[in-house]
C-alpha cells in the first residue's frame, strides 16, 4: 500500500491536463486552490498506514489474498459494508471535507457484479477484464475516479435523440483492438487527484442507445482527456495570504468537468460495449452503494459542524442556555439518524451472483433521502448558534493590520480585537477561527462536499424516491393487511419489509 507521501509523488508523474479560470495549470499538485483536496485524498493513505486504524482502513483482497487499502476492496460480507461506513465517518472527522475515493470504491463493486451477469447472459469477457484491472488497482493502491454523471442536455430526450451526441459519453468508432469515445462527465469528484477513471453509463438505456451503453477504464492523463476545474464559494481565499479566512485551510474537495475528445480505449479496459439491457443494473447498483456512502462521510463532517457550533456557543458564553443545548441535541439526533441508516442498509446487505456483497437498496435510498434533508437543518442550526458575525466578520488582514485608525493611535488590529472579543479567557483569534470554520462548512468550499452535495450527490432527491417506490414492495404489504383484515388473497412472503 502507498504512503501519503508516495501518493503525492505519484501524482507528479502524471501528465494530467487541468484548466482553471481560463488557463492550463501546469503544476496542479502544488496549486493553492487544489492542494487541500489532494491532502484529503492523502489522508486515506495515511490512516491506512496507522496501526490504530488498520481494521477499518485495510482489508484482505478476495482476488489476491493480500492486504490492501479498503478503498480498493470488493465487499465480502455485511461486516465489510459496515466497516466501509465507519471508515467514511472517520475520514469525514479527520478532514471535515470530501476525501474523494468513495466514488471509485462504489464503482468497483457495481461494475464487478454487473460484468459477471453480462458475461453470463452474453458470453462476453468483461468480468475477467475487470478483475485484471482491479488487481492492478489493488496492487498499486491507485485512486480511481468513478465517472457516471453525463451533462445530459435536453433531459426529456434519450442519448440518441440529443442534438449533440457528445452530451452523453459514447462510442464513435469500434476497432479490432478497442474503441474510440467522445463526450464528458460533469461534477466529477476528485478527478484531478485520481490515477485512473472508471466510466459508467448514467441512465438505463434502450437498444437505440447502444453506442452510449459503454463502461471502461482509462488513465487520467490519457491522450484526449482533459479537465476543467469547478468553482467553489470562497475558493479564491486560498490564494490570499494567511490561513484563517479559508476556515479549513488544510483540507478540501474538488469537482471538475472531464472531457473525452476521441480517446482510444484498448479492449482490456472495456467492461460494457453496447449491451444496453445492463445499463440500468450498473446504474442502480452504483447508486445504491454511493447512497450508502453518504451515511458515513456526511456524518463525519457533521460531527465537525456540531463540534464547531458547540465551540462557538462556548466562546460566545451561551453554552449553558437551554435553547442552545436543545439545538445541539437536535443536530446530534439528525446526524446519528443518518449514521443509523448507513449502518442499517449495510447490515441488511446480501451477496451478488458475482460473490461480492451489495447493500439493501431500499434502505440505502432511504439513507440518501434523509441526507438530502438533515444536513440542511444541521447547517441551519449551526448558523443560528454561530450568529451573524460568521458572515460579517472583517478579513484576517484587518485583524493583523498595523494601520492607525483611532484618535489615540489604535490600529485596525486593536479595534478588531476589542470589538470582536469573546468571553474572558478566550482569544479573539480563536473565536475568529471557529466562525470561519463554520462559514466554510455551511457556506464555503466545504459546503460543496457537505450541504450542497447532500442534495445532488449520488442523485437528486427524486431519484431516491423513484427507487424507494420500486423497492417498497406494496403488493406484499397489501397481502399483510388482507391477512390481518380477513380478506382472501395471496399469503404474504416471510421476507416482506
Amino acid at each position: 500500500m502507498m504512503t501519503a507521501k508516495a501518493y503525492m509523488e505519484s501524482l507528479r508523474r502524471l501528465n494530467t491536463r487541468v484548466y482553471m479560470r481560463g488557463q492550463r495549470i501546469e503544476n496542479w499538485v502544488d496549486h493553492p486552490a487544489i492542494r487541500p483536496s489532494i491532502n484529503s485524498v492523502a489522508m486515506t493513505y495515511a490512516l491506512a498506514q496507522d496501526p490504530k486504524y488498520e481494521e477499518l482502513m485495510t482489508a484482505v483482497s478476495s482476488l489476491t489474498g493480500k492486504k490492501i487499502n479498503r478503498f480498493t476492496h470488493l465487499h465480502q460480507s455485511t461486516d465489510d459494508l459496515v466497516k466501509k461506513v465507519k471508515m467514511q465517518r472517520l475520514l469525514g472527522q479527520k478532514t471535515a471535507s470530501c476525501f474523494q475515493r468513495c466514488v471509485g470504491l462504489d464503482a468497483f463493486n457495481a461494475v464487478y457484479s454487473t460484468t459477471f451477469e453480462v458475461d453470463e447472459a452474453c458470453g462476453t469477457q468483461y468480468h475477467q477484464r475487470f478483475k485484471a484491472f482491479l488487481i492492478r488497482v489493488q496492487e498499486e493502491d491507485l485512486t480511481v475516479d468513478g465517472a457516471m454523471t453525463d451533462p445530459k442536455g435536453d433531459r426529456s430526450r434519450p442519448p440518441h435523440q440529443q442534438a449533440d451526441p457528445d452530451l452523453y459519453v459514447h462510442v464513435t468508432e469500434r476497432r479490432n483492438d478497442g474503441i474510440v469515445v467522445c463526450g464528458a462527465k460533469c461534477h466529477q469528484t476528485g478527478s484531478v487527484n485520481s490515477h485512473w477513471h472508471l466510466f459508467m453509463p448514467t441512465i438505463a438505456m434502450g437498444e437505440a442507445d447502444r453506442d452510449w451503453a459503454v463502461s471502461f477504464a482509462c488513465p487520467s492523463d490519457a491522450e484526449g482527456l482533459y479537465m476543467v476545474y469547478g468553482r467553489q464559494s470562497c475558493d479564491s481565499r486560498r490564494l490570499e495570504e494567511g490561513c484563517i479566512d479559508t476556515g479549513n485551510n488544510k483540507f478540501g474537495g474538488q469537482e471538475v468537468l472531464v472531457v473525452l475528445d476521441h480517446v482510444f480505449i484498448p479492449n482490456e479496459y472495456i467492461f460494457l460495449n453496447g449491451e444496453s439491457d445492463f445499463t440500468g443494473m450498473m446504474v442502480e447498483r452504483f447508486a445504491g452503494y454511493h447512497r450508502q456512502s453518504y451515511g458515513g462521510c456526511k456524518v463525519g463532517v457533521g460531527d465537525v459542524v456540531i463540534g464547531a457550533a458547540a465551540l462557538a456557543a462556548e466562546y460566545h458564553g451561551v453554552e449553558k442556555a437551554s435553547a442552545v443545548k436543545d439545538k445541539l441535541i437536535e443536530m446530534t439526533h439528525l446526524n446519528e439518524t443518518l449514521y443509523a441508516c448507513g449502518l442499517a442498509c449495510s447490515c441488511e446487505g446480501c451477496p451478488t451472483r458475482a460473490g461480492n456483497y451489495q447493500i439493501d437498496l431500499l434502505l440505502a435510498n432511504v439513507c440518501k433521502q434523509n441526507v438530502t434533508r438533515f444536513p440542511y437543518e444541521i447547517v441551519r442550526l449551526a448558523e443560528d448558534i454561530a450568529g451573524g458575525l460568521m458572515v460579517t466578520m472583517p478579513s484576517e488582514a484587518d485583524f493583523r493590520s498595523d494601520t492607525v485608525v483611532g484618535s489615540r493611535g489604535e490600529t485596525l488590529r486593536d479595534i478588531c480585537a476589542k470589538y470582536f472579543a469573546a468571553r474572558p479567557g478566550v482569544s479573539t483569534e480563536d473565536r475568529q477561527r471557529v466562525l470561519r470554520l463554520l462559514e466554510n462548512l455551511c457556506l464555503g468550499a466545504a459546503a460543496v462536499g457537505y450541504r450542497t452535495e447532500s442534495m445532488h450527490g449520488a442523485g437528486s432527491p427524486q431519484a431516491q424516491r423513484i427507487m424507494i417506490s420500486r423497492q417498497s414492495n406494496l403488493a406484499e404489504k397489501k397481502a399483510l393487511a388482507k391477512r390481518i383484515a380477513g380478506i382472501p388473497g395471496k399469503e404474504p412472503s416471510h421476507e416482506t419489509k
